[in-house]
């Protein structure tokens, strides 16, 4: 049954049976036999379907949420008991929002230093993409904003808050200030992240309530790539504080302090609302919590 649950999963993520089955490790045939089955045992249609897949019927749709739940609680099942007999081990899969990658090691480090045995699969994603993944059991935990959009039923852990900087050459528009507002920022040449990053979706509100509409030179979907275009002194860009940190800014590149309004949305840990918490999860909630602590003394 569990592993009927999972091709049900599968189909519904992939809205293909080729590439469910491709997932899954099966057959397509053996897939689908096991889809028929299922809603055999269930005496209900779950999926429309002719040779293609159209899509979950209404029952399909209530027994995915029940199949994510049950198989989820199986392989919690599966992990505590592995955990009991041989400790902490396996692979844990984090998805995080480009911004917040910066923080990761801190969460890492000391978990890897506690439990060696522990491997880690990390992402980046757009926060939408950190709770699909994380509600279609395809990562562990994800790191995102907690306070700026819905999230839906998770476990949560603030980390630490974000502020945002304008990054720019010394020698360009507004590079010799101490400070800017929101409206300066919008009147200014940007390459910024794509707009299904939450971080973009901010910015151009801040934007916005300067009086300007952003419309950015470049976008991208790595922070990476817009911090080395700002590199070359010819672009700048938004990012925040900790982020600019990390990357490394020296003259005579500047970071400087956006205000008028002066924004904080909070970043944090998301994990599965499941009891009993999956042993690897609970050790990365643990941690979280430790660097939670640090970061408040901190600030």
């Amino acid at each position: 049954m569990i592993e009927k649950l999972e091709f049900l999963i599968a189909v519904a993520k992939e809205k293909s049976f080729s590439r469910a089955a491709e997932i899954c490790g099966v057959t397509q045939p053996t897939l689908s036999a096991g889809v028929k089955q299922l809603e055999d045992s269930l005496g209900v249609l779950l999926v429309n379907r002719s040779s293609r897949f159209h899509g979950l019927t209404a029952e399909g749709e209530r027994v995915l949420e029940w199949a994510k739940r049950i198989v989820g609680d199986a392989r919690a099942m599966r992990q505590e008991v592995r955990t009991l007999k041989e400790g902490l081990a396996g692979q844990l899969k984090i998805a995080v929002i480009p911004t917040a990658l910066g923080i990761v090691s801190s969460l890492t480090t000391p978990y890897r230093e506690k439990h060696p045995g522990v491997r880690f699969s990390v992402i980046s994603a757009s926060s939408s993409e950190v709770l699909t993944m994380l509600d279609n059991l395809e990562i562990d935990a994800g790191i995102t904003y907690l306070d700026n959009e819905p999230l839906g039923r998770v476990r949560t852990v603030p980390l630490c808050s974000e502020r945002y900087r304008l990054l720019t050459f010394a020698d360009k528009p507004l590079g010799d200030r101490e400070r800017v507002t929101w409206a300066e920022i919008g009147r200014i040449d940007l390459c910024l992240l794509t707009p299904d990053m939450q971080n973009r979706r901010i910015v151009e509100q801040l934007i916005r309530k300067g009086g300007a509409e952003p419309v950015p030179a470049l976008e991208s979907n790595s922070v990476i790539l817009l911090f080395d275009h700002v590199k070359t002194g010819r672009w700048a860009t938004v990012l925040p504080e900790k982020l600019a940190k990390t990357l490394g800014v020296a003259p005579p590149l500047r970071s400087i302090p956006i205000v008028e309004p002066e924004a904080v949305h909070e970043i944090g840990l998301v994990a599965p609302q499941r009891e009993p918490v999956i042993p690897l999860v609970a050790a990365l909630v643990a941690e979280a919590k430790k660097l939670a602590g640090s970061q408040a003394l901190a600030d």
